[in-house]
Formats: C-alpha cells, sequence, structure tokens
C-alpha cells in the first residue's frame, strides 16, 4: 500500500490505528491515547480522517480475495444511529455464519431491501434459499426478484432460523457502541465496511495466498499490500 505526499504519518501508522479502530471496541481518543503511549503523538480527527478514506478502499479490495459463500442465505437488519437518527443496516450470512454481504440505508422499506439484494445477488450470485424474519418489504422484495426467474428462490419466514444472523449483529454492534453513533451517513458506511471487513477475516473468508497460515493482523497487512496507489 504506496502513500502520497499528502500523508503526514508513515502508512504503518496508519494501517495500525485503522485496524485498531474497525476491530475492536475502541474510540478514536483510546486510539490517539495508545499511540501516544508508544511515542506517537497522533491527533484522534486524524484517525477519523484516515478511517472514512481507507477502510472503504481496504473492504473493495477484499472483495476480490473473499471465499465463495453458501446458497442458503439468512438476512436481517438492525440499526445503526447516525446524526442522533436511526438508519439500517441491511446484512446477510449463509448457514455456516460466513457474510454475504451488507448495505446502510436510511428507510427500510421494499427499495431498500431490493437494492440491498441486488448488491448481494451481483456480488455472491443467486441462492437457493432465502430466511428473513416476518417483514413485509423483505418479502415483497424477494417476490418481485422471483417474478422474473425461472426457477425462484425458497422463501423461509421461520423467526428462529434467523438467529445465525441476528447474533452475528452482534459481532458489529460491539464495535459501534463505543462510537455512540456516526457524524454522517458517508463516515457511517466506510467504518461500517472497515468493521464489516475486519469481522469477515476473523471469520476466515479470505483466500489471500498464505492466508491460512496468517494471524487476523497479518491478514490485513496482506491485504493493504494488494493496493498498489492511494
Amino acid at each position: 500500500m504506496q502513500t502520497t505526499k499528502r500523508l503526514r504519518f508513515p502508512i504503518e501508522v496508519i494501517l495500525v490505528c485503522i485496524r485498531w479502530y474497525a476491530a475492536y471496541p475502541l474510540s478514536y481518543r483510546h486510539i490517539e491515547e495508545m499511540m501516544e503511549e508508544r511515542g506517537v503523538c497522533v491527533d484522534h480527527s486524524s484517525i477519523n480522517r484516515w478511517s472514512i478514506r481507507f477502510l472503504p478502499m481496504l473492504e473493495k479490495v477484499f472483495r476480490q480475495h473473499k471465499r465463495q459463500v453458501g446458497t442458503s442465505w439468512r438476512m436481517d437488519e438492525t440499526y445503526i444511529k447516525v446524526k442522533g437518527v436511526w438508519k439500517y443496516l441491511y446484512r446477510a450470512v449463509d448457514k455456516e455464519g460466513k457474510t454475504i454481504d451488507f448495505l446502510l440505508t436510511a428507510k427500510r422499506d421494499k427499495a431498500a431491501a431490493m437494492r440491498f439484494f441486488d448488491k448481494a445477488m451481483q456480488a455472491n450470485g443467486i441462492p437457493e434459499k432465502v430466511t428473513m424474519d416476518k417483514s413485509g418489504a423483505n418479502k415483497s422484495a424477494i417476490d418481485e426478484i422471483n417474478d422474473a426467474m425461472d426457477v425462484p428462490m425458497l422463501i423461509r419466514q421461520v423467526k428462529y432460523l434467523n438467529n445465525i444472523v441476528e447474533q452475528d449483529h452482534r459481532s458489529v454492534k460491539r464495535i459501534t457502541k463505543p462510537m455512540l453513533g456516526f457524524k454522517s451517513f458517508h463516515a457511517a458506511k466506510s467504518i461500517l465496511a472497515g468493521i464489516e471487513l475486519m469481522h469477515m477475516i476473523r471469520k476466515g473468508q479470505s483466500y489471500l495466498a498464505g492466508s491460512e497460515d496468517m494471524s487476523f493482523a497479518d491478514q490485513f497487512y496482506a491485504l493493504a499490500g494488494q493496493i498498489r496507489s492511494v
């Protein structure tokens, strides 16, 4: 991952800061203090800017090295606070708990569900089964997609089958809790991309060469090495 002249700090420092922020329940000020203990004086606002700038870039590169997911999906949405207002994070995992995709939206309706399914299916293919809660909007979105298919997806609205994705939300919410909400929708999308990235690496969803023998941190730094310019 190459730097530009606009970066005041070595890229190694930047990567450590944004990895800590997206991987652990820490605030920017926590990381500022932790870096100061290591002899590096960096302002919390710089860590914020780095996170917003680089985390989506890394998540985009990760998609090129993401392992294939299963065809039985569990889909649900959870709440994320942005500027004091609840927004909606659509997420899906397969029956093994591997992350399929995610999407932050301003509304929770059929149009939002359609956008999520379109994104997830373009990246991961069309599933055989989709399990969801009793949401009429989500069901309506899948019904519309099925109407255009020769072999429709099986839809299951059984709450206990969705426990996998509901439990998986907790790993994301554990990281966002110390953040006390996001100041903008753009910042929320960028940082959530990083949090989901870290979560997927932890779940072994990277197939970078040699990743099986790498630590969680080393997989992240190896991924950063795939970026030629920023």
